[in-house]
């Protein structure tokens, strides 16, 4: 696609209306401006979608077997370790990372900066299909998709940490869809429906900061259920909930510098000139909040182990394990993330970036699994498990792809006569 762009005249599509004045039917968007031969050739050019091809030729009959031989068939799944990969990285894992939503959507609407505009639409859309794929996680961890819903609407629990989480991912995955309403009308060019989104932006913007911000706590309430089988130093019954809540503030926006290094450099002729501009500029802001955030979680950790008084269990193998990954997933990518800022250099910048987001799945995996019931045996788990984890993040990565080389997300489009 990128040699296309360079050689056929109307690629990309950034606008309504082709080179002569008419207009792109819906078809020719969703083939990117080629023919279907074009489109199919392109395909088979990129060794990725053969990758893509292989994950799904084993996942999708592991997926079916889940679904006709139970959870068992395709996991390790017991009584001693209910939560697997599905919960471990799926949700407890993608959450975190899809905070960006709130966050940008909060500095450009609410606190008034204009000039985190260009990639505000890019973190939005991390976090509606992260939470959305969060919940595609949770399906197949629980099976019966059709009865999502039940415990939200027929057997309530309004008193379960389950029952918060529930129903705020949910409503926010609604107010998520609505934030990103505007990209999809201008692409539909329907741009006079945007006004209707407009006019509701500021209480779409305030929904998500509560909803977002209850629900990332109440994930790490979650473990207060079970204060005896998490390790001690994983699990701080004060402090748990803003433990989980402090990592999402840098957990996100490493996420978005993760993302739009990767689109900046893997499909350039899909951003645009005001995105790509000013992206070293925006990556360098976003990696101040993002170390501001990172001190703030490891201050507020040393107050919950001289709280909890777990001094000792420092010079465990598990301290020693525990001050690894603290190490690793935040002391590091922290002094990378402020000598970038400091420097004004935006390589270190991403490289921590790419390490903070290992190191919160890291966090994640160890809370939900690795730490669970510490005093049993390691679970180890299934390689169809592995197997179907990686399979429903390419599609996460297919529909994400997908989405951003159509939609103005990361350029602008190119304004047409308003239609009604």
């Amino acid at each position: 696609m990128k040699t296309l762009t360079g050689v056929i005249d109307h690629l990309p599509i950034s606008g309504s209306n082709k080179t002569d004045g008419t207009s792109w039917t819906v078809k020719e968007r969703l083939l990117l401006g080629l023919t279907v031969d074009q489109y199919l050739q392109q395909m088979r050019r990129n060794p990725l979608n053969w990758l893509l091809f292989a994950i799904f030729a084993v996942g999708l009959p592991l997926l079916l077997q889940r679904y006709i031989f139970g959870l068992g068939s395709v996991t390790h799944a017991s009584n001693d370790y209910p939560w697997g990969l599905f919960l471990g990285f799926g949700l407890f894992g993608m959450v975190p990372l899809s905070a960006s939503g709130f966050l940008l959507g909060t500095t450009v609407t609410l606190f008034g900066r204009k000039d985190f505009h260009p990639i505000e639409r890019l973190a939005l859309l991390n976090g509606l299909l992260g939470y959305f794929f969060a919940v595609v996680y949770l399906a197949v961890d629980l099976g019966m998709p059709w009865r999502l819903a039940y415990p939200m609407f027929v057997s309530l629990g309004p008193a379960a940490v389950l029952f918060l989480v529930a129903w705020h991912v949910a409503t926010y995955l609604s107010v998520q869809i609505a934030e990103l309403l505007p990209a999809l009308f201008e692409w539909l060019a329907r741009p006079a429906w945007k006004i209707y989104i407009k006019r509701i932006t500021l209480g779409l913007t305030i929904a998500g900061i509560i909803l977002s911000t209850l629900h990332q706590g109440a994930l790490g309430a979650l473990f207060n259920y079970a204060p005896n089988k998490l390790h001690p130093l994983w699990l701080s019954i004060e402090f748990q909930w803003i433990h989980f809540l402090c990592s999402a503030v840098f957990g996100g926006l490493s996420m978005v510098i993760v993302s739009s290094t990767l689109i900046s450099t893997f499909i350039p002729w899909r951003c645009g000139r005001d995105f790509s501009e000013n992206l070293d500029k925006l990556t360098l802001g976003m990696a101040k909040g993002a170390s501001y955030a990172m001190i703030t979680y490891l201050v507020i950790k040393l107050v919950a182990l001289a709280h909890d008084n777990e001094w000792e269990l420092l010079l465990t193998g598990w301290g020693m394990y525990y001050l690894l990954e603290i190490g690793i997933g935040v002391v590091l990518p922290m002094f990378l993330f402020a000598k970038g800022v400091r420097d004004e250099a935006v390589r270190p910048v991403r490289i921590a970036a790419f390490i903070a987001v290992v190191g919160i799945v890291w966090n994640r995996l160890n809370t939900a699994i690795v730490c669970f019931n510490y005093q049993m045996y390691q679970e180890v788990p299934h390689w169809k498990e592995l197997w179907l984890t990686v399979t429903l993040y390419a599609l996460y990565f297919v529909v994400y792809r997908f989405i951003v080389y159509r939609l103005p997300i990361v350029f602008e489009w190119q304004k047409s006569p308003v239609r009604q």
